[in-house]
C-alpha cells in the first residue's frame, strides 16, 4: 500500500483541517490525498438495487489492475484500449478487451513510462485527435503538494513520452482543466490565475497560444463544459464568499474571450472549499450540474438560463449527499450515473442514475454500488464510458469495476456512417470513413478539474460475422472535434494485422453510443 494512500479517520480529519489552512495562504486550494476523508454516521452494507430498479450492475475485473500504487485517470485510446494511470507515479497501464471485446476480461500491458521526476495525481488530460495524449500540471507529484507545471506527450505508436514545457510564465498548472476545441487544438488552464493557452503541436515541440481574455475569476477548480455552438460554459468557484448566487461565464471559441452569464438558481458552490461537481452535456442538449453543497441545476444553453433541480438524496440518514470533486458519466440512454458522497471530502459513496427529461422534469434514483463504496468519498472515483456503453469506474482506494446500464439510445442521437469503402485490407492505413455525430453529444465521462476522460470522438469496431470476434481499429485526424452538430465529418483508421479477415460488420462509436452496422469485408 502506497503510503499516502490511507490514513485513520481521526487523522484524516485533521489532515483536511491542515489542507485548508495551507491551502489558504497558497495559491491554489489543495484537494485531500486519497484516503483523506472523514466518515459520516454509520457505515452500511453495499446498496444493492431492488428488482425492477433501472439500476445497471457492477462487475469487477477478471484481472486487478497491476500499478503498485492506486487506479487513477483512466483515458480510452482511439484504438479501442484503456490507458489507466497508476496515481503518484510516472506509471501508466493498457487494458485491452479480450476478443470477443470484453473489457471485463481485459487483459493488462505496461505502457512507457513518463518523464522522471513527473509523477502526477489530480491533472489535465486529453486524447488528441491524432491519437496522441496530452498530460499537464498535477496537484501533488509523488503525493507531495506541488501545483507543477510540468507536462508530457504520448505517442503510442512509439509507446513513448516527451516533456512538454508550460506556457511562457506559468509558475503553475496544477490542478487544472482542459479541452480539446472544435478545431482540434488543446486548450488549458493556469489552476491558479485566470490564465489559458491553446497549443500547437508539431511533432513533439509544442507552443503556446494565450486565450481567454476577459475571464472574471481565477481557474481554480472550475471546470468546463463544451458545447455543440463552439462555445464553453463554466461556474465560477473563486469569486469569494460575497456572492450571493453562482455567476457563470462562457468562453467562445471563435472570439478567444469569456463573458459573463446568469447565474445559476442554486448554489452549487461550496463556499468553505470553493468545490464543485461535474456539469454534464446531455443529448437532449441540457446541462446538468451537479453540485458541491447537495444541491443541482439545469442549465438550457439555447436560452442562457439556469433552472434550479431537484436536490441530490440523504441517503441512509448520513446526511445530503453531492459532488465535492467527483465523477459523472452520460450513459446511452442520457441519464447521468455519478458518484455522490455526503459533505465535503467524506464517506461513504452512493451511486445514483438522473433522468432530466426537461429543464423542469428531473429525477434522481439511488442505484446499486460496488462492494468498496463506502470506504469512500466522490473526489476518490473516476469514470470512462467505454464503446460498449458500459462505463469503466476507477477508484483511488484500488477498486476498477464496470458499470452495465439498462438503457438504451434513441436513434437520432447515434453516429450514422455515410461512407466508408467495402472491402478493406488488414493492415492497412489511413482507411477514410465520413459520417454524422461521429464526436457524440457529451463527453461521456466528467469530472471537472483534477481530471478529464473525454471521449468524444470516433472509434471504429469491426466484428467478424462468422467468428463474432471483435477488432478496433485505430482512428485518427479527424477534421472536427468538439460536440457533434448533425455536420458530416470525416476520420481515417488503421486496421491492425491482428484483425481476422472475411465479411465482417463495421461500427464508429462515440461516447458509447455505437452506429449501425455497415458490411464490409476484410481481405
Amino acid at each position: 500500500m502506497h503510503p499516502c494512500r490511507r490514513l485513520l479517520p481521526a487523522v484524516a480529519a485533521a489532515a483536511v483541517g491542515l489542507f485548508a489552512t495551507a491551502a489558504s495562504a497558497h495559491h491554489g486550494r489543495l484537494d485531500p490525498l486519497p484516503g483523506q476523508h472523514g466518515f459520516v454516521g454509520t457505515q452500511h452494507a453495499p446498496y444493492t438495487a431492488p428488482r425492477g430498479s433501472i439500476s445497471g450492475t457492477w462487475t469487477p475485473l477478471t484481472n486487478a489492475f497491476p500499478g503498485t500504487n492506486f487506479p487513477d485517470t483512466a483515458l480510452l485510446m482511439t484504438d479501442g484500449t484503456v490507458m489507466m494511470h497508476d496515481g503518484c507515479s510516472t506509471d501508466w497501464y493498457r487494458l485491452s478487451p479480450d476478443k470477443t471485446g470484453s473489457y471485463v476480461n481485459g487483459k493488462w500491458t505496461k505502457t512507457g513510462s513518463m518523464p522522471v521526476g513527473y509523477t502526477p495525481l489530480y491533472f489535465a488530460s486529453q486524447v488528441l485527435p491524432d491519437g496522441r495524449v496530452m498530460v499537464n500540471g498535477g496537484e501533488y507529484l509523488d503525493c507531495n503538494e506541488a501545483w507543477t507545471n510540468l507536462g508530457a506527450l504520448y505517442d503510442p505508436a512509439s509507446d513513448t513520452w516527451t516533456a512538454v514545457l508550460p506556457p511562457v510564465g506559468w509558475a503553475n498548472i496544477g490542478d487544472a482543466q482542459s479541452v480539446v476545441r472544435s478545431d482540434g487544438s488543446y486548450m488549458l488552464a493556469d489552476c491558479c490565475t485566470s490564465a489559458e493557452a491553446i497549443a500547437s503541436i508539431s511533432g513533439t515541440t509544442v507552443t503556446w497560444t494565450a486565450t481567454g481574455s476577459g475571464k472574471g475569476d481565477r481557474n481554480d477548480e472550475e471546470g468546463w463544459t463544451q458545447l455543440p455552438d463552439q462555445t464553453i460554459v463554466t461556474v465560477d468557484a473563486s469569486r469569494g464568499l460575497n456572492f450571493p448566487t453562482n455567476i457563470t461565464e462562457r468562453y467562445s471559441e471563435a472570439a478567444g474571450t469569456w463573458t459573463q452569464g446568469k447565474n445559476t438558481a442554486n448554489r452549487v458552490v461550496d463556499p468553505g472549499s470553493s468545490e464543485v461537481g461535474p456539469a454534464l452535456l446531455l443529448p437532449n442538449g441540457l446541462v446538468f450540474q451537479i453540485g458541491a453543497t447537495g444541491h443541482n441545476d439545469v442549465f438550457i444553453p439555447s436560452k442562457g438560463k439556469w433552472v434550479a433541480a431537484p436536490d441530490m438524496p440523504n441517503i441512509d440518514g448520513q446526511g445530503v449527499t453531492d459532488a465535492a470533486d467527483g465523477p459523472a458519466a452520460v450513459l446511452p440512454d442520457g441519464n447521468v450515473l455519478a458518484q455522490v458522497s455526503p459533505g465535503v471530502f467524506n464517506a461513504p459513496s452512493h451511486f445514483v442514475e438522473v433522468n432530466v427529461k426537461n429543464a423542469k422534469t428531473v429525477t434522481i434514483t439511488q442505484v446499486s454500488e460496488p462492494a468498496s463504496a463506502p470506504e469512500q468519498s466522490s473526489y476518490e472515483g473516476r469514470l470512462l464510458v467505454l464503446p460498449t456503453g458500459e462505463v469503466l469506474w476507477s477508484s483511488d482506494v484500488g477498486d476498477v469495476e464496470i458499470y452495465t446500464p439498462q438503457g438504451s439510445a434513441k436513434k437520432g442521437w447515434l453516429p450514422v456512417i455515410t461512407n466508408v469503402a467495402a472491402s478493406l485490407s488488414v493492415g492497412s492505413t489511413n482507411n477514410a470513413l465520413a459520417g454524422t455525430n461521429l464526436n457524440g453529444l457529451s463527453y461521456g465521462g466528467y469530472y471537472g478539474d483534477d481530471a478529464q476522460m473525454s471521449t468524444n470522438f470516433p472509434v471504429v469496431r469491426i466484428t467478424n460475422k462468422a467468428t463474432k470476434h471483435v477488432c478496433y481499429a485505430k482512428t485518427h485526424d479527424h477534421t472536427a472535434m468538439g460536440i457533434s452538430t448533425g455536420e458530416v465529418t470525416q476520420t481515417q483508421f488503421d486496421i491492425p494485422a491482428s484483425c481476422e479477415s472475411g465479411k465482417s460488420t463495421l461500427q464508429v462509436v462515440a461516447s458509447g453510443l455505437a452506429s449501425r452496422g455497415t458490411p464490409v469485408t476484410l481481405n
